[in-house]
């Protein structure tokens, strides 16, 4: 009878070891988990501001409103959870805006017209919200990217003749025109809270 005793304390330590080098293995791979997305993390933002602090040397951003852009990375996390689908996104807008700006500051280069850009970007900050709360998951997932596409400049300067281009059918030239109201009055709107604030 003390045997059994004896091997059913030996076989119930055992099971306890076993159980404890378990839930250590498990914590440290939670912890190398949240590690490796913090790191991603503070890489995406340490890149979003890298950039941001260029266009600002480049003349493009006011440095008054690199704090305002700046806020789309610090702020994702505010009201979302810390899931590698939001972290995700969050790297696809911020590589999205960097993207976009860097080719349009490459192009207005191109074209001697980097006024037009640094406009466009005022218009944008005018568009981003004031408070924390309001940076969700609809602003991230539809409004952000809507808003980096108002940054874009025309392909050509503003100075060469229409004429030059060829002739396009109606229809086409009727939705260009609709698309082009369309932006005439976002940017009206941008114009007018960037004015009012």
């Amino acid at each position: 009878m003390s045997y059994i005793v004896f091997f059913t304390l030996l076989l119930l330590i055992t099971l306890l070891g076993v159980y404890v080098v378990i839930e250590n293995n498990r914590k440290k791979a939670r912890e190398a988990e949240k590690k490796i997305f913090n790191n991603r993390l503070k890489e995406i933002t340490t890149h979003f501001k890298q950039r941001t602090a260029e266009y600002v040397d480049a003349k493009i951003l006011r440095p008054k409103y690199a704090p305002k852009i700046n806020a789309i990375v610090g702020n994702f996390f505010v009201v979302q959870a810390h899931t590698e689908a939001n972290l995700t996104q969050l790297e696809v807008v911020s590589e999205l805006f960097t993207r976009t700006v860097g080719t349009e500051l490459g192009k207005c280069r191109v074209t001697g017209n980097t006024e037009l850009l640094a406009e466009q970007l005022q218009y944008f900050v005018a568009e981003l919200p004031s408070n924390g709360i309001a940076y969700n998951k609809d602003f991230y997932y539809e409004i952000l990217p809507a808003l980096i596409t108002l940054i874009k400049t025309p392909d050509v300067p503003m100075n060469l003749e229409i004429d030059e281009e060829p002739l396009e059918d109606s229809a086409q030239s009727d939705n260009d025109n609709e698309l082009g109201e369309q932006t005439k009055q976002q940017m009206l709107d941008a114009r007018q809270r960037l004015t009012a604030s």
